[in-house]
């Protein structure tokens, strides 16, 4: 690891501007960044340390939006029973993220921007890497391994894999990122925050520099409350998913009034399959429709061969969380 200058701002407006100057990155939690740092990944000329803004820290769990700071911490949020009983899929997606001592030191804010675990971009010893080097190539694409890379939303460039839990469950129930830069504050729907890789995937966010996330807002609607997020993972504990969904449902009856369905794990950014939460609106949800979403969710696949397996395990997924939604809508665990 190189020297790096070290700020630490007690004030906001003295954080952008130390963010804005050129070369510097942003520490949080630092649960990924100094990771990056100690393998050569990432060489900041200056890291601006926010952890001192506090009152970026709370957060506030309403009758009709969920309002999160970006410096709250995974653990103390996914441990709150308020959001247990309102929003299950986003204290269930910040408990299997990681483990408790990751979960204890990481921050919202730096959690829905961390870096892809893509073994190229993590390894200097590869070369081809057009996230890290750019124009430099793809070793993944050039015969590489790719077990764990994405089969949505990929590009001839890169087909690195997002690697985040509580981002699908925001990305599904259209959460939105307060930040605040040198051009003053914006509201950004989770939607847009993330840049497919195009043939540009070192530029992975529509963040400018500068430009630091203050908060995120969850709106309350009934789909939430029956909500679960099911991750499938190569062991039971503390590893990045192969597949999971974010899921949640409202029901009239027998009948599917309301939704949502996001995919991780599977993706070069956070995915919703809006295409398979239309399969099932206005009519029934059972275990055949479910599948049968879960398919159409991975219908635009185009995968490798070492990660072709991720469409049917993907789709299992999807049709298992959806049940456990619907038996939450009807009063279930």
């Amino acid at each position: 690891m190189r020297n790096f200058a070290y700020h630490r701002p007690t004030s906001l407006a003295d954080a952008i501007d130390a963010a804005s100057a050129q070369g510097a990155d942003i520490l949080a939690g630092g649960t990924t960044l100094v990771d990056l740092m100690k393998i050569g990944v990432r060489e900041p000329d200056a890291l601006v340390d926010i952890t001192g803004l506090v009152d970026l820290e709370g957060y506030e769990i309403g009758s009709s939006r969920l309002r999160f700071g970006a410096l709250a911490r995974m653990a103390e949020v996914g441990d709150d029973k308020g959001l247990r009983a309102a929003a299950p899929v986003l204290a269930e997606s910040l408990w299997k993220a990681a483990s408790p001592q990751l979960r204890h030191a990481a921050r919202l804010g730096g959690n829905i921007l961390q870096r892809t675990r893509c073994p190229y971009f993590r390894d200097t010893a590869y070369a081809q890497c057009n996230k890290r080097a750019p124009g430099s190539g793809c070793a993944a694409l050039d015969g590489g391994e790719t077990k764990l890379h994405a089969i949505l939303g990929g590009s001839d460039a890169c087909v690195a894999m997002y690697p985040g839990d509580w981002a699908q469950a925001l990305i599904a129930f259209d959460a939105e990122v307060m930040t605040q830069g040198p051009g003053g504050k914006r509201t950004i729907a989770f939607a847009d925050l993330h840049v497919l890789p195009g043939e540009t995937p070192e530029i992975e966010t529509i963040l400018q520099p500068g430009e630091i996330v203050t908060g995120i807002t969850v709106p309350v609607i009934p789909a939430l409350k029956a909500s679960h997020y099911l991750k499938a993972r190569d062991r039971e504990s503390y590893a990045f998913a192969t597949a999971s969904a974010a899921v949640g449902v409202e029901m009239n009856g027998d009948t599917v009034v309301d939704v949502r369905i996001a995919l991780g794990g599977v993706a070069s950014v956070p995915w919703r399959a809006r295409e398979a939460e239309d399969s099932l609106k206005g009519g029934p949800l059972t275990e055949d429709t479910a599948r049968q979403a879960g398919h159409i969710a991975f219908a635009g696949a185009k995968a490798l061969e070492g990660s072709a397996y991720k469409i049917k395990l993907g789709a299992d997924v999807v049709a298992g969380a959806l049940m456990t939604a619907k038996s939450r809508a009807n009063g279930g665990q």
